[in-house]
């Protein structure tokens, strides 16, 4: 008797449960069911502001932290520079160039130019050794003159052409004068010493 009545005791309290069990599932999905709603409404307001961002309108965007800090750094820069360095102001300002400034490709041309001369004074220099013929170096102090009109001409050229300076267009033009009487000096020397040698021969 006593378990004919505890079975169906038993069973009420498995029915129960399961049915406490599903009326728990189903208020857990009613409760969850407004964020859904909130998450989906969410998503097709993001949706709707990027396809209302098109190339004319500028959608807002939040600061990076980068961006921030450059733009501390060099408010601090311009600030310290002004207060304690006057002059740094000035100095960090692009320098624009006078309109009779040479170009770079110029430079390049004067500079090794100037190189090349100097190299063939080396080598002059170093053939006479080597053939113990000596006028071969008055070749090379006979250049000399010539590479003094080349530097003459390239430092009034770093000084945008001075007029204050304008004595080293007299001075290049004068040594280049002498810079071809001295080399071709040198030059007749050598010429005659190879026809010396060759009547004695």
């Amino acid at each position: 008797m006593a378990s004919h009545l505890a079975a169906p005791g038993r069973a009420l309290s498995a029915s129960q449960a399961a049915q406490r069990r599903r009326h728990g599932f189903a208020s857990v999905a009613a409760s969850s069911r407004p964020c859904a709603v909130r998450c989906r409404a969410q998503a097709t307001e993001r949706r709707d502001a990027l396809a209302e961002c098109t190339p004319s309108t500028s959608c807002p965007e939040r600061p990076s932290l980068a961006a921030g800090g450059a733009l501390l750094a060099a408010a601090a820069v311009a600030t310290t520079s002004g207060l304690l360095w006057p002059e740094a102001a000035s100095a960090l300002t692009i320098h624009t160039e006078p309109a009779n400034a040479l170009s770079l490709q110029t430079w390049a041309i004067h500079v090794s130019s100037v190189l090349e001369w100097v190299t063939a004074m080396g080598l002059m220099w170093r053939y006479a050794e080597v053939t113990g013929n000596p006028r071969w170096k008055g070749m090379a102090w006979g250049m000399v003159p010539a590479l003094g009109s080349a530097m003459a001409a390239c430092t009034w050229h770093w000084f945008y052409n001075s007029p204050d300076l304008e004595f080293l267009v007299v001075l290049q033009s004068a040594l280049t004068v002498v810079g071809n009487c001295t080399c071709w000096w040198a030059a007749y020397r050598i010429y005659a010493a190879g026809v010396a040698e060759k009547s004695s021969a």
